[in-house]
């Protein structure tokens, strides 16, 4: 069997790039600035602040969760999200290292 196309690249470009398509859509991004905002868990009232539908929510969530920006803990009948800080703080340092790259020659085109 071939290889995919993500093995050609090094875990850190993959690890990039899947930052990248997360904060791509602007419900995940809504969904992150909600959970620093309340500066706490929050359990099942996302559809009332984002204004999609619940299955839209829970799609989003998990995708934040397989990424490990966010993690869930089940409380009674619902799951209660917060914001991962270890893997938010790897996050903001492999993203700040990619973003503060220069150029150091002038030069070009």
């Amino acid at each position: 069997m071939g290889l995919t196309k993500s093995e050609i690249f090094t875990d850190k470009q993959n690890q990039i790039a899947l930052f990248a398509k997360v904060f791509g859509h602007p419900a995940r991004v809504a969904i992150l600035e909600h959970l620093f905002k309340i500066n706490a868990c929050v359990c099942g009232d996302l559809v009332d602040e984002i204004g999609l539908a619940q299955p839209t929510i829970s799609q989003h969530l998990k995708e934040l969760k397989n990424l490990g920006l966010i993690k869930g803990n089940v409380e009674g009948t619902s799951v209660c999200y917060c914001i991962d800080e270890e893997n938010w703080k790897k996050m903001k340092t492999i993203m700040t290292d990619f973003l503060n790259q220069d150029l150091t020659k002038k030069d070009c085109c």
